[in-house]
């Protein structure tokens, strides 16, 4: 069986959900608007560029967390997800998935943004299993800090490796797709690498190196799945 895996933001999705939640907490008054913003903003343009420091963001991104009960979280998410979610949901990424789903692909989603966001976002779309930067729990709420390896960069590598141990598999013939040059430690060893509204860095080293280039966006022609290289 194949295995098709997809990032997610900017590329299953149209937009980022990490960026998105920081700033539907701060519209909700969970946290300080004005400075959360500049500081997601900052992180978000480090990402683009490849330069983030991923302990920092963390440390930032998941401090909210331990501020709120569970069922406060979840509640918010619910509604995160009516408002921010829903609108960027992208059909062509939906049928993209079907595509692989036809072929009896097991479809995965690996992601930098965390477990607790990016959950719900997942099971919408019907994948088959969710690696993604695990927030910590003690005593049934989260801590702030991070479980294991952050799923980012070269730890994409090490947390899919460690799955595919764990589940007894073998990448074999497999597709990942993504939008960012930070994903190109993965790319390099999928058998089918395909750059998906790619930043500029990715899209030149895709193209230098004769790997497909798609887009899910609406309006913009992109290239069907296929099963053959």
């Amino acid at each position: 069986m194949g295995i098709a895996i997809f990032d997610l933001d900017n590329t299953l999705l149209g937009g980022d959900s990490d960026a998105l939640w920081g700033s539907f907490i701060a519209e909700q008054g969970v946290v300080d608007a004005a400075f959360y913003a500049k500081e997601n903003q900052r992180f978000y343009e480090e990402y683009q560029a490849g330069s983030l420091d991923i302990e920092e963001f963390l440390n930032f991104s998941l401090k909210p967390l331990s501020e709120l009960t569970l069922a406060t979280l979840n509640a918010l998410h619910k509604q995160f997800m009516e408002e921010k979610i829903a609108p960027i949901m992208l059909p062509a990424a939906k049928n993209l998935l079907q595509a692989h789903r036809d072929q009896g692909h097991f479809l995965m989603i690996i992601t930098a943004t965390n477990r607790f966001v990016t959950a719900p976002i997942a099971q919408l779309l019907g994948v088959d299993a969710l690696i993604a930067t695990d927030p910590e729990m003690i005593n049934n709420r989260y801590s702030g800090k991070v479980a294991g390896i952050p799923c980012f960069q070269e730890g994409k590598v090490k947390r899919l490796n460690q799955w595919l141990k764990e589940n007894n598999r073998t990448l074999g013939e497999s597709w990942f797709y993504s939008d960012s040059q930070n994903d190109l430690p993965l790319l390099e060893i999928v058998n089918h690498p395909i750059a998906v509204d790619p930043d500029p860095h990715l899209a030149a080293h895709a193209t230098r190196h004769g790997w497909p280039l798609m887009t899910l966006r609406e309006g913009e022609q992109s290239q069907p799945f296929s099963a053959t290289p």
